[in-house]
């Protein structure tokens, strides 16, 4: 059985981190997923300009990234960051929200590359690549003979 879009999109949605951030999952099919994330005050990482914390930015092209990569998989497969790069353009500012497109670029037999592109309106934020570790269900072997 594989795993419905809408089941990663929610999985995404749910987990509490991201929840806390209030990122939402708007679309999501083979090897692709956009993902937003509202700009908020208590978000604020640079009060001077207000900017938004990199981390949250980074939070964003990292659950993107997963659920592009999640997409692609087998049935009880699951995947895991093992990288993860941020090329930061432009400070993400109070207004829109932000919003992540991914794109899976390539699935081998044990990762996912995963490019992830951030904007904020009309303002291109951030740039990311992911590389995601795959993980297969363990197969137990009987070593009894009988």
């Amino acid at each position: 059985m594989t795993i419905d879009p809408q089941d990663i999109l929610k999985l995404m949605e749910t987990s509490p981190f991201n929840r806390l951030l209030g990122i939402h999952g708007e679309s999501l099919g083979p090897g692709r997923v956009v993902m937003t994330l509202p700009a908020r005050d208590d978000l604020v990482g640079d009060p001077r300009r207000p900017a938004l914390h990199g981390g949250v930015v980074a939070t964003l092209v990292d659950t993107a990234g997963g659920a592009a990569a999640w997409s692609a998989l087998a049935p009880g497969e699951s995947v895991s960051t093992m990288n993860l790069s941020v090329d930061y353009l432009e400070p993400a500012g109070l207004g829109a929200p932000l919003r992540a497109e991914a794109k899976l670029l390539r699935k081998g037999s044990r990762v996912c590359h995963v490019r992830v592109s951030v904007t904020q309106g009309d303002v291109h934020v951030a740039d990311g690549r992911g590389l995601y570790s795959i993980h297969r269900p363990r197969v137990h072997r009987n070593t009894t003979s009988g």
